[in-house]
């Protein structure tokens, strides 16, 4: 299995930037053994040594970057003290798209709310953790890390990787992360999981000639059989492989649905080729930012909303037309919500509880959990009635074939979220 990174090594980003720094950093983000010819082999000796397969579903991870204002998101609209606390930013009724009797979508949510309609939004209101911290980088931190004690280290994601590891190799894209910058849910201890800022980048990689200058030189190095320097040659040529085939893969696939140009449309498209290209990948990791909406609310909440709502729909009615549909479910969450109260600035300010999204044809759809009490509110915050590590551990245990009580270091109660 040759030689595992650790420490700083691990914790780095496998970038095009990267790949032209020199040394060993092609190597960094992608070190894995070669994929053994079929999933089914692996999910045999995964088995056989104890673990669970990994089956072939899919979850994608949306983060919603900056706070976003779950009142205006889910509406509580028949609850008049939701229009006392926010006179200017109350969303009326008649604009609001209705779920039920109490609560609605916020008009730029078409898209999601035609998904709804259909059965394939599960809704979960009040998601939070105990003792909230409002502070954007340590909120983020204990989503991703699912640690809010700071006691387990790395990414709940990395920890999932890490346990499946034990019991046998990985596919050097069984995990992938869209963004500039590697989220903390994605560090991992022995397990690699790559990062991209986007798929052209990861295009741009085979037949750069500095990534090609870089290859030739390690491949040159004089290295003896057990070495480290040759484990790093025998990675370096793996990761490149796989780059190599899914970049092939990709090349050859047109998208069957339009999406918009926002970072949610794009964002969106590009998962979808993935999903389509390349069946071994079983996470995707992608976020937005924008949503820390102090001042002049309305117009920025209502654009981010439209886009992600497009978006999500555009992508779901493509998994339909690739036949996947059925092993797909998207998670949406942000690190916290906003306060009850809007501000003086036409905005509002962090807070705590938040609804989360979990989108497919395998959710539970429906609202699940009680409306928000606005009669009882934490510091002027939604009170949170279900810990986000709840739903993380619904979605190991019953997606993605993992143990939650390993990777979330406790048991969590499951809420009713999939079929």
């Amino acid at each position: 299995m040759g030689v595992p990174l650790k420490g700083k090594e691990m914790s780095d980003l496998f970038t095009r930037r990267d790949l032209i720094k020199g040394g060993t950093m092609i190597a960094v983000g992608l070190v894995a053994p070669r994929w053994l010819s079929t999933i089914a082999q692996a999910d045999m000796i995964r088995v056989g040594q104890g673990g669970k397969a990994t089956g072939d579903t899919v979850l994608v991870v949306c983060q919603l970057s900056g706070g976003n204002d779950g009142l205006n998101t889910v509406v509580p609209y028949a609850n008049k003290a939701y229009y006392t606390l926010r006179p200017t930013l109350g969303l009326t009724e008649d604009k609001i798209l209705k779920l039920n009797e109490s609560q609605g979508l916020h008009p730029g949510l078409k898209g999601l709310h035609e998904l709804f309609q259909q059965g394939k939004v599960a809704i979960i209101n009040n998601v939070g953790y105990p003792k909230a911290n409002r502070s954007h980088f340590k909120s983020m931190e204990i989503w991703q890390s699912a640690s809010p004690e700071g006691t387990m280290k790395g990414g709940w994601i990395g920890r999932h990787f890490d346990e499946q590891l034990r019991h046998g190799p990985l596919n050097p894209v069984v995990g992938l992360g869209l963004s500039t910058d590697k989220p903390l849910a994605l560090n991992a201890q022995s397990a690699s999981i790559p990062c991209f800022a986007s798929l052209a980048d990861l295009k741009n990689m085979v037949g750069d000639p500095d990534t090609e200058r870089m290859l030739r030189e390690i491949q040159g190095m004089d290295a003896m059989q057990g070495t480290a320097t040759h484990a790093v040659q025998q990675a370096s040529k793996s990761a490149l492989d796989v780059i190599s085939i899914l970049q092939k893969q990709l090349g050859g696939y047109t998208p069957k649905e339009t999406y918009g140009n926002d970072a949610f449309g794009m964002g969106f498209k590009q998962i979808a080729q993935l999903i389509a290209t390349s069946p071994q990948t079983r996470v995707v990791y992608f976020s937005a930012g924008g949503f820390d909406t102090h001042a002049r609310q309305p117009d920025t909440h209502a654009k981010l909303l439209t886009g992600f709502g497009d978006a999500i729909n555009s992508f779901q009615k493509e998994l339909e037309a690739v036949g996947k549909a059925d092993k797909v479910v998207t998670v949406v969450f942000s690190e916290f919500g906003r306060r009850a109260a809007e501000n003086a600035s036409q905005g509002t300010d962090h807070g705590q509880a938040a609804p989360m999204f979990l989108i497919g044809s395998k959710v539970k759809g429906g609202i699940h959990g009680p409306v928000p009490d606005l009669q009882a509110l934490a510091d002027g915050d939604v009170m949170f009635t279900q810990d986000f590590r709840g739903v993380y551990a619904a979605t190991l245990d019953q997606w993605m074939g993992g143990d939650s009580e390993i990777v979330l270091g406790q048991k969590f109660g499951h809420p009713d979220v999939f079929k």
